[in-house]
């Protein structure tokens, strides 16, 4: 009873914390994610009676960090509608991929040379996640605004979202097969259960998507169809990985088959999805930074730095890349390169990564961290400089 009281009091502690610093950001106007991760590394760093002040079980975490990992996935692969694609979407979708790969070849050795990671699968890891952009900070400021600038960016990240969300765990699935060595035969060895994964997550989401939304076509309640579809979520997830199959392959599958398929008051379910989504986000970003402990070291913020401005090229040379042949501006590419925050996505799978036990993976638990600050304080930064970008029309 006493352990129940305590994380109740804990959440609600967490809760009450993640009110003020979002009410506070919007008088400011500035992110609240900034201020919710920089809250999260304080109370982490705070101790009662040699204890942490906020602790909570793995499994706690492990489970809040599934359910906020599923919503995430279901929510952005969901807004995919693949009729709607046109030339514009696919300009985003080649500079995600651009941006990806050049991720994890050079960023991939960089974190390996500055940081002396012997393991190249987390380097991997590291690489994939911070190929992912959420565009909040420049929608919240910019919301008013019809550039196409900021448009690329909002579908750039709807595109990357699941990518970002889905290949970390993929590589996380080889690093537990290959361990740290990478042998072509042990490759082969694996290459059928591995396989097998993909088959499996996708069957699963394809067969949970046919059973529950052919329903959903014909029927709609006001307080049984929003459950329905986080459970529909939940199901998929678990289904797939009692079946050793992949779980997050199957929600993003379920989640394409519901932006993809007819069903009733889907605007209302989306709305409905989105916030549950965003309910989880006060929660998520606070724990972050509570669970990672930040190293308030001087070397590892110059070490860091370096990276992350290696970083910020490889984004520049990738819009470079995608754009140099169209009528885009020095100063519309350059307001693309450097609007690079992160958001929930990222934060709900270092969350997750968090809560594994990983030998190897704390230096880059710290990095991810890093560059989530560093790349919010940089896009406010920008974002408020954005009539010097964009011109009279980012107003």
């Amino acid at each position: 009873m006493m352990d129940a009281l305590f994380y109740l009091t804990s959440l609600a502690i967490i809760m009450v914390i993640g009110i003020l610093c979002t009410i506070f950001s919007e008088k400011i106007k500035m992110p609240n994610v900034l201020l919710l991760v920089i809250a999260g590394i304080i109370i982490g760093h705070v101790d009662y009676n040699g204890n942490p002040l906020i602790n909570f079980s793995p499994l706690f975490l492990t489970s809040v960090g599934t359910l906020a990992l599923v919503m995430i996935i279901f929510d952005s692969s969901s807004r995919l509608k693949l009729k709607e694609f046109d030339t514009f979407s696919m300009k985003a979708l080649k500079l995600a991929g651009i941006f990806l790969l050049l991720n994890l070849i050079f960023l991939t050795a960089s974190v390996i040379f500055i940081f002396n990671i012997n393991n190249m699968f987390l380097a991997m890891m590291f690489a994939a996640l911070m190929s992912g952009t959420a565009p909040d900070i420049v929608l919240t400021m910019l919301k008013n605004t019809k550039n196409r600038v900021v448009e690329l960016l909002k579908i750039e990240s709807i595109l990357n979202t699941p990518l970002i969300v889905l290949i970390p765990f993929i590589i996380l699935d080889l690093f537990k097969d290959y361990g740290e060595g990478f042998f072509f035969s042990r490759f082969m060895e694996t290459m059928g259960p591995f396989l097998q994964q993909f088959v499996t997550g996708i069957g699963a989401g394809i067969v949970v998507g046919i059973v529950v939304f052919k329903i959903m076509r014909t029927k709609y309640s006001e307080s049984l169809s929003p459950l329905a579809l986080i459970t529909t979520a939940l199901i998929t997830y678990i289904l797939a990985e009692n079946l050793k199959g992949n779980g997050v392959l199957a929600v993003t599958t379920v989640g394409l088959f519901f932006g993809n398929v007819y069903v009733r008051e889907k605007e209302t379910l989306h709305e409905f999805s989105s916030l549950f989504a965003n309910s989880l986000e006060i929660i998520v970003f606070i724990l972050v930074g509570i669970i990672i402990k930040f190293p308030l070291d001087i070397w590892f913020f110059v070490k860091s730095m370096l990276l992350f401005i290696i970083y910020l090229v490889i984004r520049y040379i990738s819009v470079q890349l995608c754009f140099s042949k169209l009528n885009y501006s020095v100063k519309e590419k350059l307001f693309m390169a450097l609007n690079v925050s992160k958001g929930i996505a990222v934060a709900v799978v270092v969350f997750i990564l968090a809560t594994y036990d990983i030998p190897g993976i704390e230096p880059i638990l710290n990095l991810i961290l890093a560059f989530i600050i560093y790349s919010i304080i940089l896009s406010t930064i920008v974002v408020k400089l954005s009539k010097k970008f964009l011109g009279e029309e980012a107003i």
